[in-house]
């Protein structure tokens, strides 16, 4: 279903008879003209120091002027004081692959926590507009990034001609797909994927990769994409591969809970007695996870099976990689039906645990690894003075249990709070 989200502000002046009407006043939200002092929490703030227990963050006009321990950061004398005593804060959550199909997912987004989403194809002028709107410091709503089509060329010819259009509409990313759905579709070529790698990199561009076969991320990392956009899932991925993906420096987001989203539904799904997961969540998608005769096609395809069965080769997979120092990018590949955004960026976090990475690994991977991997660490990923003040308030600590990234206080963007 496409919902629409339309923000509203409205100015309204009164005159008194017989005198000049006044000049309307101005709103002043925080973050915007005097400063904000956000107190008392606990920072774990990105850039892997320990926490900062008693916390200050000084903002101003969207942006981070001041930071630290209270007693060492000067709070100026007429900033208004948000006080979070007891509370822990992080970096906004950063989602390196996901899909924003209209305004109103970017407020869905943010609610959770998911304060920066790259989407990685399908985006419509509207969200074009979107991130053309985003870098000031009345912002209350979810970053976007995005690569605009997913090129589906067939020669080198077409693949040049659809990245050159990609770069006309000025992307921040090309998005390629070199899958054959489980044997169902054709897959690009080799000699077309190089064709479209060459084409964006002559014009300043990263490729983000859809793939599932070893095989193809072979390929694709010596074509010279810039990020693996999906688990490798068909094999467990042996010593050479993780050395070649190390020593390229690119990056590697795992996607599980869009496996999760493949076989969820042959059944109804637990967290959909979460009210913290009902209160935002899409209805009709709901409605669809219950009903009995979806779940019993769920548990007839092949696919559907076939995925879930892949997800343990998956999760070894991303521990492999992880161990290694591979830089992992927290992904979802939320967006489509079913995959329900802000949420599974929780249930991701979670997810790569069980998987075997640490807690403060994962919380890492989505926030400074994330930036850096998608290009946008001198802005966002961590908490640091300069930066836009993008954090998420929680009631309990996440480096001790990674489930308390759900335990969401609040979420402030540009140091504006987001709507809840």
């Amino acid at each position: 279903m496409r919902s629409h989200f339309i923000s509203l502000a409205a100015l309204l002046a009164s005159t008194v008879a017989g005198a000049q009407a006044a000049p309307p006043a101005t709103p002043t939200a925080p973050g915007i003209g005097a400063p904000i002092a956000f107190t008392g929490a606990t920072l774990i703030d990105g850039t892997g120091k320990p926490a900062v227990a008693n916390a200050v963050i000084v903002v101003s006009k969207g942006r981070i002027t001041a930071i630290g321990t209270n007693g060492a950061v000067t709070i100026p004398r007429d900033a208004e004081r948000v006080a979070l005593n007891g509370k822990f804060i992080v970096p906004g959550l950063i989602n390196s692959h996901g899909h924003v199909n209209t305004p109103a997912d970017l407020h869905t987004y943010a609610v959770y926590g998911v304060t920066t989403v790259i989407s990685l194809g399908g985006e419509s002028d509207s969200i074009f507009a979107a991130r053309a709107a985003q870098n000031v410091a009345d912002l209350d709503r979810t970053r976007v990034y995005l690569a605009g089509p997913v090129l589906t060329p067939s020669t080198p010819d077409e693949a040049r001609r659809m990245v050159a259009d990609d770069a006309n509409r000025k992307v921040d990313w090309v998005k390629i797909r070199v899958d054959d759905n489980l044997g169902t579709a054709t897959k690009m070529s080799p000699e077309v994927y190089r064709a479209v790698i060459e084409e964006a990199h002559k014009r300043n561009l990263r490729v983000a990769s859809h793939l599932y076969y070893l095989a193809d991320a072979n390929g694709l990392l010596d074509a010279g994409t810039d990020f693996i956009a999906h688990s490798v899932r068909d094999l467990d991925v042996d010593a050479a591969f993780v050395t070649k993906l190390k020593s390229s420096g690119r990056c590697y987001t795992p996607t599980l809970m869009r496996e999760v989203s493949t076989y969820i539904y042959e059944s109804t799904p637990a967290f959909f007695t979460d009210s913290a997961f009902l209160q935002y969540a899409n209805k009709e998608w709901v409605a669809a996870g219950r009903d009995p005769v979806k779940q019993d096609a769920v548990r007839k395809s092949a696919s559907a099976q076939k995925y879930k069965a892949q997800l343990a080769v998956a999760n070894r997979n991303l521990k492999k990689l992880a161990d290694a120092g591979v830089p992992i990018a927290m992904g979802t590949d939320t967006g489509p039906t079913g995959r329900f955004q802000g949420y599974f960026e929780l249930m991701e976090l979670e997810m790569m645990v069980k998987a075997g990475m640490p807690a403060a690994a994962a919380l890492n991977s989505a926030n400074a690894v994330a930036a850096r991997c998608m290009g946008i660490d001198k802005d966002l990923g961590t908490l640091e003075t300069g930066k836009w003040a993008d954090f998420v308030v929680l009631e309990d600590n996440p480096l001790t249990n990674i489930v308390n990234v759900r335990h969401i206080n609040s979420v402030f963007i540009a140091g504006n709070r987001v709507p809840r």
